[in-house]
């Protein structure tokens, strides 16, 4: 007999297309933790003007353009530190535009100190990449020498020789973006499945201090495809994908309040923070309406927008009143959270040059706190903002 269907009972994958539209083959490795995917797809809405004789509806034709538009949201979760990157790493991907850059590991060698790293072999890292070290992420400054790099700010614990250098994964913005392919998969078989194909993300939202670290990734897809109503040429497919063969899938996700947050000139450690959010808005338009189509063929990205807001208990420690003096002087400041605290499980998120915005007081707590909102990274050719995994 035929039941409801549970909300829990799917499964969401996500992998990059090598054409717009055109839908990729999916692995397990592919799979990652959503929370929630909305999509909408819908006509166009034309009004009809003919005199009919009547008041009543006619109907419209078949064929108008369709729009379609998706929001997900997923928990930060560990990475092993595998070549293939996270498993919503797609999604980062269609969001920042550049092919990730990835660095294998190594060890640090004698001369490592505060934000100084030295390693024991080349390291071929590039400016801006993080590097992970102790449970700790941090992002390339500058390059002194082949074996050497400076640092955005000091690891907790100095590299002493030998130290391992984790692996790490990072982000970097493009002028163009590449879209994705979001797979949702239901229990049971018989259940409708979806794809969205041609997925192109307009805002990326990365939030910290709540519950759990988690993302969220909104957009507009070519289309929302169901394997209820799958004709062929759908997505580019001859028939509709079944799901990958189930494989093992690591469900540890990271506390909220775990991290770090560098921020200032010369960047220091504000243990005060109470939340905080990470927007990049890609400007995102379609070319969809062109003649001969009812759906997109192209993304169309338009200048990019990269926000930081956050909250903090104010001190009157130097570092803080700092904070309020780049504000008002509208000097430009570097802002990093690390997300999480152990090997395998941190995200950084780095802007260069943020200038914030003068703070709103916040005095309906016990504590007054200072809320920086909306605060505008800025950068020359593509580096506003750098998100990296280690």
């Amino acid at each position: 007999m035929a039941s409801y269907i549970s909300s829990n009972a799917n499964r969401f994958y996500a992998e990059l297309e090598s054409r717009y539209g055109e839908t990729p083959e999916i692995t397990a490795q592919n799979r990652f933790p959503a929370v929630k995917l909305t999509a909408k797809n819908q006509l166009e809405k034309a009004d009809r003007r003919d005199k009919t004789g009547s008041r009543t509806f006619v109907g419209i034709p078949a064929g108008l353009r369709r729009t379609t538009s998706f929001d997900v949201t997923t928990y930060m979760t560990s990475w092993g530190g595998q070549s293939s990157g996270p498993s919503y790493g797609p999604l980062f991907q269609a969001s920042m535009g550049a092919s990730p850059a990835m660095y294998a590991g190594g060890a640090a060698a004698a001369g490592s100190s505060g934000t100084s790293l030295v390693f024991a072999a080349p390291h071929g890292l590039v400016a801006g990449q993080g590097v992970s070290c102790n449970g700790e992420i941090r992002f390339v400054t500058a390059i002194v020498s082949a074996t050497a790099v400076q640092v955005n700010a000091p690891f907790s614990n100095g590299p002493a020789a030998g130290t391992e250098i984790a692996p790490s994964i990072s982000y970097f913005p493009a002028t163009e973006l590449p879209s994705a392919s979001i797979f949702d998969y239901w229990d049971p078989s018989t259940a409708l499945q979806r794809i969205l194909c041609g997925a192109a993300v307009n805002r990326m939202t990365v939030t910290v201090n709540g519950d759990f670290h988690q993302f969220e990734f909104e957009g507009m897809a070519q289309d929302l495809i169901d394997s209820s109503s799958f004709a062929a040429g759908m997505g580019q497919l001859s028939s509709f994908p079944v799901e990958p063969v189930i494989g093992a899938f690591d469900y540890s996700i990271v506390p909220g309040n775990m991290g770090e947050a560098w921020l200032g000139s010369t960047p220091g450690q504000f243990y005060t923070i109470t939340s905080g959010t990470f927007q990049l808005d890609n400007g995102l338009d379609l070319r969809s309406k062109e003649f001969g189509t009812n759906l997109p063929r192209a993304i169309a990205p338009g200048p990019r927008s990269v926000t930081a807001a956050f909250s903090l208990y104010e001190l009157d420690d130097a570092a803080t009143q700092g904070l309020y003096q780049a504000a008002r002087q509208q000097s430009p400041v570097s802002v990093m959270f690390q997300l999480g605290q152990q090997a395998g499980q941190v995200v950084g998120v780095y802007m260069m040059s943020v200038v914030p915005v003068v703070p709103e007081f916040d005095d309906s707590d016990n504590r007054l706190q200072w809320k920086f909102q909306e605060s505008k990274a800025q950068g020359t050719t593509d580096n506003e903002i750098v998100v990296a995994f280690g």
